[in-house]
């Protein structure tokens, strides 16, 4: 393992064989192919859910009942009313949980939000979002389960999902919200059979409000066939401009880049300070980067009993759910909501 917070004490497939396979390529000491099984195991402190969102529920229940820390990937169930059980049932049981929204713990975003909270740009003005990710329309037949929104797995609740959490983690959340759905690309075909498969979930969400604060604020994430260019986010102040930026999204790809201009109209590249990584300093870079972010405070959660500040909890996750809810509703009802 790259950090030394973590060990990895088992794995579990559905499957005996792939279950084995796995412990051997990933040096685990166990193997299982009952979740229910693993999560009582005494050599097993704390369980980490990361398959198919609509598989997360069950084995994230299960080590909730039997007492364990739990971290499960974003979104937390493909639904609200499975995150708001969730998350009912670990306050009730008092287990630690974390959920995977790992802008939140990322060094670059930590750090925009440093200098909008220390008065870099003064008053905020005005925040922008652009994401823009490859979305083919051909696809293999066994990613065709995402074509299903009712799977609560596609560009609106999960690309989306980590966008406007980091917004809201940088320059403050939403007052009231006007929100925009869009399913632009309606098929997908199989490049290797050609069976096409009808699609249901979005690709493209234009979401505009205004934040605390009063700064008017606008996200679109897209899911684009050609050479979609990443991540950028602008906020601009009576006293400057942030701009953060990524190859991938707000939580994936390299680390992101900072840039400022202080009572300037010059933007220069600032330096994160190293106070915002948690990790080791030859910790992995990419995308392992952030998620071993979530899995050292995690792990000090766990050892310690008290929730470190940036770590995103079940309530965090749950929260979004209900944010994206009201996106949703704003998109079919055509009015803006109000998040009071």
């Amino acid at each position: 393992m790259a950090s030394a917070d973590v060990e990895l004490a088992a794995v579990c497939t559905t499957r005996p064989e792939s279950a084995e396979a796995a412990r051997k390529a990933f040096g685990a000491k166990l193997a299982f192919s009952d979740y229910r099984e693993m999560v009582c195991s005494p050599q097993v402190d704390a369980v980490v859910v990361v398959v198919r969102v609509p598989s997360h529920h069950a084995p994230t229940l299960a080590a909730i009942e039997a007492g364990k820390p739990v971290y499960t990937e974003w979104p937390l169930g493909r639904n609200t009313a499975e995150a708001e059980d969730l998350h009912a049932r670990a306050l009730a049981k008092g287990v630690p949980t974390a959920v995977g929204l790992q802008s939140r713990v990322s060094p670059g975003l930590l750090f925009a939000k440093e200098l909008l909270e220390t008065g870099y740009v003064g008053k905020v003005l005005a925040c922008n979002v652009v994401t823009f990710r490859d979305g083919s329309p051909n696809k293999p037949s066994k990613l065709n389960w995402m074509a299903d929104s009712t799977n609560g797995a596609n560009t609106f609740t999960i690309a989306t999902g980590h966008v406007v959490d980091a917004m809201r983690l940088v320059a403050g959340d939403f007052t009231r919200v006007s929100g925009l759905l869009s399913t632009q690309l309606t098929q997908w075909s199989d490049p290797e059979t050609g069976k096409v498969t009808e699609v249901t979930s979005p690709d493209n969400i234009l979401i505009t409000g205004e934040l605390t604060g009063g700064a008017v604020a606008s996200v679109h994430v897209g899911a684009v066939p050609w050479a979609g260019p990443g991540y950028r986010m602008e906020i601009f102040g009576t006293d400057g401009t942030v701009i953060v930026t990524g190859q991938v999204s707000s939580q994936r790809g390299p680390m992101l880049r900072v840039q400022g201009a202080h009572k300037s109209k010059v933007l220069q590249d600032l330096e994160i300070p190293a106070r915002f990584a948690f990790v080791p300093a030859d910790f992995p870079q990419g995308d392992p980067y952030n998620v071993g972010q979530m899995y050292a405070l995690f792990a000090r959660y766990v050892r310690t009993g008290k929730a470190p500040a940036q770590l995103p909890t079940f309530a965090a996750a749950l929260d979004l759910h209900r944010l994206l809810d009201t996106v949703r509703h704003a998109s079919t009802t055509g009015k803006v909501q109000s998040m009071a």
